[in-house]
């Protein structure tokens, strides 16, 4: 029974190392407007924590200030989002790396963000330049430049439907345990579970 339990608590602590859940609170919004709708900063409380400017990556869905949802947390290049294609998540961090330090309007960057997962989104030429430049660059950009770079995926959500997606930063990046050190968790606990195995005979 106890093997079990051992096995049991192996498989939660792997589930839990590729994504973590959040809890979510919208809490307000900056200043900036484009096309008549909040853009980057959108502010959050998460688990409680004191307020974060994430960036919304869905335009298709909506959210109100002071609603709360749950949230998976993973890291922008290799998580997995409410949008398929990588290269479009690895073109938005671009662009919200360039509106962090400065070099993108925020308005711009998320217009330009909002038009990569749903394409017509918008007709501002500063945008469409902004978008087809962060996918040229995406494309030779190596995945330590996202470092740090967090996706915020409502559970449940989809494309039109449930709350927003968002973008934020993560300084130092989340731990996410590599290959070699999940090999050798699970390694230890079953040496664990072979050994009480041995000692209760």
């Amino acid at each position: 029974m106890k093997i079990l339990a051992i096995a049991l608590l192996a498989f939660a602590l792997l589930g839990s190392a590729f994504a973590g859940t959040v809890n979510m609170d919208f809490v307000g919004t900056g200043s900036n407007v484009a096309q008549g709708f909040y853009t980057y900063p959108y502010y959050f409380s998460i688990n409680a924590g004191p307020a974060t400017a994430l960036m919304c990556d869905s335009y298709d869905n909506e959210i109100t200030v002071g609603e709360q949802w749950t949230a998976t947390e993973t890291p922008l290049v290799g998580g997995h989002g409410m949008f398929s294609n990588v290269l479009d998540y690895k073109a938005a961090g671009l662009i919200f790396l360039g509106v962090m330090d400065g070099t993108i309007n925020p308005s711009t960057g998320n217009l330009a963000v909002w038009n990569l997962f749903t394409p017509g989104a918008t007709t501002d030429a500063s945008a469409l330049a902004v978008e087809s430049n962060a996918l040229t660059l995406a494309a030779i950009t190596p995945n330590s430049t996202y470092n740090g770079l967090t996706l915020y995926t409502a559970v449940g959500a989809s494309p039109g439907a449930g709350p927003q997606e968002f973008i934020g930063y993560i300084d130092p990046p989340p731990s996410v345990p590599e290959p070699c050190t999940l090999l050798l968790l699970s390694t230890g606990l079953i040496g664990i579970a072979g050994a009480y195995r041995r000692r209760a005979k």
